[in-house]
C-alpha cells in the first residue's frame, strides 16, 4: 500500500513541470505584489510621469520591483 501511495506521488510530481511551477509562483507572487500598498503608491506616482495603464502587469511589477531594488541598493 505504501508503494502504491508513492507511485500516485511520484506519477503527480512527474506532470508538473518546473515551468509550469515556476509560471504558477511568479503569477501568485505577481498578484500579491500587485495587492500591495507599496505598489499601488509606486503606480499612482508613475501615472504622473507616463502611461502606466497600457503596460501588462508583468511588466508594471518587474518595473517596480527593479525601482526598488535600485533604491534599496543605494
Amino acid at each position: 500500500m505504501a508503494s502504491s501511495a508513492s507511485a500516485d506521488f511520484d506519477r503527480a510530481a512527474s506532470a508538473v513541470s518546473p515551468g509550469n511551477r515556476s509560471n504558477r509562483v511568479w503569477e501568485n507572487l505577481k498578484t500579491a505584489i500587485a495587492a500591495s500598498s507599496g505598489f499601488q503608491r509606486w503606480k499612482l506616482e508613475q501615472q504622473d510621469c507616463r502611461s502606466i495603464d497600457r503596460q501588462s502587469l508583468d511588466t508594471q511589477v518587474c518595473d517596480y520591483l527593479r525601482e526598488t531594488l535600485e533604491t534599496l541598493a543605494y
